[in-house]
């Protein structure tokens, strides 16, 4: 049943010729996606929420996740340069592992993605709403700037985030071309950011601000370490372009790798400098703060520059909502083109090239669960299908390395047979590292889609039709 109904790679390679994406993404576009798609909500925000679960020990926190995820990078790399389609893990398990697993993974993508947007969505409304509070100008009504589901202080509606991944989804609609400008500017704004932060705060830090290093002891950083994995998310997003990527083979190693690396020493920068001037032990200020960075510029007599920062992360957020809803939206292409899901999503915009009915979809569902669901919930909602994609990837190239061995790859992932198990134990510690609550909304979510598989898409599958 594992390998049931597996489509042969050159089938693959052969479909995405038949619907064509425009070919206009390089090496440095793709890196700049990658970046624009990690760096966020992440940072910007869940710093503090790490912060009051491990204390300074998320240092290690953000280490074992970016541990995690560089290893997995290493098997999205090689399956990118060997299947430079649409589709991402999806693509990747139909060839290896068959439908029934290619559409589970599919489905899980859903929350990896979708669900991802709109947690950055709220994330970014949070800050927005903030700074025109800040303003004096005009104060936004709590129960406009907060769904119905929040723990505490729940309202109607949070329109700014409704609003924004709007915004997003029209902007996708008009074009990738003008999209990957566009986040090439956000880029340029949050690394500007998180640079002069680094630069203000890690002078100022000081050793007794790391003591104690461990107050929730190893269970808080592994706690943490599940939650911030979210930072990560987003350099898999690369894969999804390489249909609309010049040469592949190439650029598509170089994206993902070269995106999570410099995140990555970003990341550890910004902590060390954040827990170093102002301290970071649970229950304290700075885990109190939706706004860390800032709140750690302010707190150092920089109060001015604290603003700007949050001006910066409410103009950068919206880069990773687009990549985001950009993944979801090839995914679900490729999906509809093998006939897993309605042909009319796989329908390309005369003008603008673009999946543009897919994309108003995807553009809807992220819209509503932005409005009614916090950031909390949708983050670590998030990370369970992103763990779970990783680990099939992983698994998929040590069955190819020995189903298909002569296949020409552009890259091989170094020691593949120890990085790829070593990628599917890290996948499945920090999965057992969520919340309860988390774990069995995925599996619920896997069962609605084992039921639509089997009620619609089973028959519909181009491969049923040909055998």
């Amino acid at each position: 049943m594992l390998f049931w109904r597996v489509k042969p790679l050159d089938q693959i390679l052969a479909n995405a010729e038949k619907k064509p994406l425009k070919r206009q993404l390089g090496a440095l576009q793709l890196t700049l996606l990658g970046i624009g798609a990690i760096i966020g909500t992440g940072i910007f925000v869940l710093t503090s929420i790490a912060a009051n679960v491990a204390g300074p020990g998320m240092m290690v926190s953000f280490i074992i996740a970016a541990v995690v995820c560089a290893l997995a990078a290493l098997a999205y790399a090689e399956l990118a340069s060997m299947v430079p389609v649409s589709g991402s893990a999806y693509t990747y398990s139909y060839a290896v592992l068959g439908e029934l697993v290619a559409w589970i993974v599919g489905w899980a993508l859903i929350l990896e993605y979708a669900v991802a947007a709109s947690a950055v969505a709220v994330g970014w409304s949070g800050y927005m709403v903030g700074l025109i509070n800040a303003s004096g100008w005009f104060t936004v009504p709590p129960e406009l700037a907060a769904g119905p589901f929040e723990d505490k202080n729940a309202g109607i509606i949070n329109l700014p985030a409704l609003f924004i991944a709007l915004v997003i989804t029209a902007l996708l609609v008009f074009g990738t071309s003008k999209s990957a400008k566009f986040n090439a500017i956000l880029v340029a704004i949050k690394v500007a950011a998180l640079t002069a932060f680094v630069a203000i705060a890690l002078p100022a830090a000081q050793a007794p601000n790391f003591e104690p290093f461990l107050p929730t002891g190893w269970n808080g950083v592994f706690m943490a370490a599940a939650t911030i994995f979210f930072a990560y998310v987003g350099f898999d997003a690369v894969s999804t372009a390489a249909e609309e990527t010049t040469n592949p083979q190439r650029n598509m190693p170089i994206g993902i790798i070269g995106s999570l690396a410099i995140c990555t020493i970003f990341y550890l920068l910004v902590a060390a400098a954040a827990i170093g001037s102002v301290g970071a032990q649970p229950g304290g200020e700075l885990a109190q703060s939706k706004e860390p960075l800032a709140y750690v510029l302010r707190e150092l007599g920089h109060p001015q520059l604290g603003n700007w920062i949050a001006i910066a992360a409410g103009l950068a957020l919206p880069s990773v909502i687009l990549m985001m809803i950009y993944g979801q939206t090839r995914i679900f292409f490729v999906m509809s083109r093998d006939g897993l899901l309605p042909e009319v999503f796989s329908k390309v915009h005369p003008k603008y090239h673009t999946p543009h009915v897919v994309t108003l979809c995807t553009g809807a569902f992220v819209s509503l669960f932005a409005a009614l669901f916090p950031v909390g919930k949708l983050a670590d909602i998030s990370n369970s299908g992103t763990l779970f994609a990783f680990f099939v990837v992983a698994a998929s190239v040590m069955v190819l390395r020995r189903t298909d061995p002569g296949r020409k790859r552009a890259f091989t992932t170094p020691l593949a047979f120890i990085v790829c198990p070593l990628a599917m134990a890290g996948c499945v510690f920090l999965f057992f590292n969520l919340s309860g609550y988390t774990e069995l909304m995925f599996l619920a979510w896997a069962v609605i889609g084992l039921l639509v598989y089997f009620g619609y898409s089973k028959k519909r599958s181009h491969l049923a039709k040909q055998g």
